[in-house]
């Protein structure tokens, strides 16, 4: 299943109102361990359709950063039924990634 790029307008339905569990990857262009990050997401989204894999761009959406507590990039937030079961702050391993989606 492709990134979904979140936007203000889609977040809710996106993420909130998810039937699937969700992996939001809080990133920025300009952020180094972002983008070493960034392949393993695609990757995790492309092996499990049962899945979805979202991206929010923190310069974009600010608001959603403040609002989900998000001090450092990259954080990955795991959401099942639209509430928050799992954070990782920094690179991890897709193993530790796809253990929080359990």
């Amino acid at each position: 299943m492709a990134v979904v790029v979140i936007t203000q307008d889609n977040f809710e339905a996106e993420v909130i109102s998810s039937d699937k569990p969700v992996l939001v990857d809080f990133w920025a262009s300009w952020c180094g361990p972002c983008k070493m990050l960034s392949p393993l997401v695609d990757q995790i989204a492309d092996e499990n359709d049962e899945i979805k894999v979202c991206k929010i761009n923190v310069d974009d959406l600010q608001d959603l950063a403040v609002e989900y507590k998000v001090m450092s990039i990259p954080t990955l937030i795991a959401f099942k039924n639209g509430v928050e079961v799992g954070r990782i702050v920094g690179v991890k391993s897709k193993e530790e990634i796809l253990n929080m989606l359990q």
